[in-house]
């Protein structure tokens, strides 16, 4: 018996007409589904009688590198350490937030092929984390990270020493260096606010126990002059053309 199925690429250059390379295009952009399901592999193979659909918004641009933007809940691993599951499995179709503004992106598999993780974060913080393919986001938060500012929400336990917060803006060392000087103040009785650049981890929890507190929780809220906004823990969302870190 033998086997009449083709490749799909073959099968949309056929049924629109347009070159190989061009139906490539379509299916790797989500553009063609196959008996009701979305199609992304141009080599798949498929039979005369199943339904193979253009969709009618199709373009055959290429797709262009993406970034994402994921609530780490704590307990998550986003590069730090081996400890939890990856922080990547939270990225899927069901936990994407469509975006309030710009360009609307439909999720594709290989939106999760070749990231770079922009902005590690330890697993026992939740908060803001960048995962990338745009070498130009991944040059700016990796190879110029140590210019770019991080916004810490850090929940403490115990009475801060005598001057301490004076020493968190400046002062203390880490791994036998001085720390250089950032923002730290109070947001509530029990929440410090940091905005610091180049921050290590574990570096947070080592400074606020030389200042007699114990650190409960941590959060980051802002990479840069992103804010995590109202982006529900565990879910996440695609950088915009229009934000800059």
């Amino acid at each position: 018996m033998t086997d009449s199925s083709i490749r799909l690429a073959k099968r949309v250059a056929e049924m629109i007409p347009c070159s190989r390379a061009e139906a490539e295009r379509y299916i790797a952009g989500g553009w063609v589904s196959v008996d009701g399901v979305v199609a992304e592999d141009p080599g798949m193979r498929v039979l005369d009688e199943q339904d193979v659909i253009l969709h009618p918004d199709a373009t055959a641009e290429e797709i262009p590198p993406v970034t994402i933007l994921l609530h780490k809940p704590a307990g998550y691993n986003a590069g730090i350490g081996t400890d939890g599951k990856p922080a990547m499995s939270l990225v899927t179709a069901e936990t994407l937030v469509p975006a309030d503004h710009g360009r609307p992106m439909r999720f594709l598999k290989r939106h999760t092929n070749n990231l770079t993780i922009a902005s590690p974060l330890e697993t026992m913080a939740s908060g803001l984390v960048v995962y990338t393919q745009d070498f130009r986001v991944a040059r700016k938060l990796v190879e110029e990270g140590m210019r770019v500012e991080n916004e810490y929400i850090v929940e403490v336990s115990g009475t801060i020493s005598e001057g301490g917060l004076a020493l968190l803006n400046h002062g203390l060392p880490y791994n036998g260096k001085p720390i250089p000087p950032m923002k730290v103040s109070w947001q509530n009785e029990t929440r410090l606010r940091f905005a610091a650049k180049a921050v290590k981890p574990g570096q947070l929890e080592h400074m606020c126990r030389m200042v007699n507190l114990k650190v409960v929780g941590m959060k980051r809220i802002r990479i840069g002059r992103l804010p995590m906004a109202g982006l529900p823990s565990g879910q996440w969302r695609y950088l915009q053309d229009y934000e800059r870190f």
